[in-house]
């Protein structure tokens, strides 16, 4: 008698447990059909003004369009992007919260050997690639350097003089930077900003001497003749400024023959995200970059749309992990 109660007992528990887990999977269904069916937060490691804050207002706009509810975005700046990003990696996995990242977060910083606050791999949801753009290597004008020559001889010239801003250190900024400084053999101090647009009126009034940021926000500053262009990094010229050279093109007297630089742009989830969310969050974002008028709007700014799947985005920047960390071991570049 007490085993038949025993197993009645486990039976309805059994029984009980089917249930919820039905309810349990059901709700999740029924979550994913909805979704969104609210705000969603769209996490920016860097501050306002800069290229990833650039690009991810135009997205967020439209997708916000697209998906039918209001998208905002939040700037988490510092560490050179890795606080938003780990901000972003400890999310709920539920889509509510999403980071609009770039190559600095996840392609530069793994590159390094420190320790960051996330796992660049591991703790998040690849959804998909947004955006890329060309560096731009530009010099204030408060120094009579005009061309890569001129900046180094320049250097060479005055030793320990010169200084480099960028958005933090680990990001692909400094990289750039110390990427010529390596190749060319010349000396600069790097001079850390919380982002790359906290650094622009310093440049411009010569406080900072030096800066090799994206053509996103750096291209209106040039236009309007405020800084010196001396080259981008793209492996060919940018349509915005056509007269700029490559790096390549007129640095092989210097060891930059080979230079190339240039700045993705993409979104992720945090780790687990259901696949069915991606799936819809991949589309949905893919349906925005492929728009006429974002295509055009990046275009206005230096920036070329890189549709398709989570799959092709995460071996981009795999890819670009893999070329950064080739390049500080050759170049020995101390990520201090």
């Amino acid at each position: 008698m007490k085993n038949l109660i025993t197993i009645r007992t486990i039976s309805w528990i059994a029984l009980f447990a089917v249930f919820l887990l039905n309810g349990l999977l059901g709700a999740h269904a029924q979550g994913v059909k909805d979704y969104p069916n609210k705000s969603i937060t769209m996490i920016v490691p860097f501050p306002p003004g800069g290229a990833t804050d650039a690009l991810s207002r135009i997205v967020a706009q439209k997708l916000s369009s697209n998906l039918g509810q209001s998208i905002i975005v939040e700037n988490h700046p510092g560490a050179g992007g890795t606080i938003g990003a780990a901000l972003g990696s400890r999310a709920l996995p539920d889509g509510y919260t999403l980071l609009f990242t770039t190559s600095s977060t996840h392609s530069v910083a793994p590159s390094f050997a420190r320790k960051l606050p996330y796992d660049s791999v591991t703790d998040f949801t690849p959804i998909g690639g947004v955006g890329i753009s060309p560096a731009i290597l530009m010099v204030t004008k408060t120094l009579p350097i005009k061309t890569v020559k001129d900046l180094v001889v320049y250097a060479k010239a005055h030793p320990s003089e010169l200084n480099y801003a960028s958005s933090g250190v680990g990001t692909v900024i400094q990289l750039n930077a110390e990427a010529i400084k390596a190749q060319a053999g010349i000396n600069m101090t790097h001079v850390p900003y919380k982002g790359s647009a906290l650094a622009m009126p310093d440049l411009i009034s010569g406080k900072v001497h030096v800066l090799f940021d994206s053509i996103v926000t750096s291209l209106q500053p040039v236009k309007d003749g405020k800084l010196n262009a001396l080259a981008v990094g793209g492996s060919k010229r940018s349509a915005q400024l056509p007269d700029i050279p490559t790096v390549a093109e007129v640095g092989k007297d210097y060891g930059l023959g080979q230079f190339e630089s240039t700045t993705w742009f993409g979104l992720y989830g945090p780790k687990n995200l259901p696949p069915e969310l991606v799936v819809k969050l991949n589309a949905a974002l893919n349906k925005v970059i492929e728009s006429p008028d974002v295509i055009e709007r990046f275009a206005q700014v230096g920036a070329e749309s890189i549709p398709g799947t989570p799959e092709k985005f995460s071996n981009m920047v795999a890819k670009e992990r893999s070329r950064w960390t080739a390049l500080i071991k050759q170049a020995q570049i101390n990520p201090e």
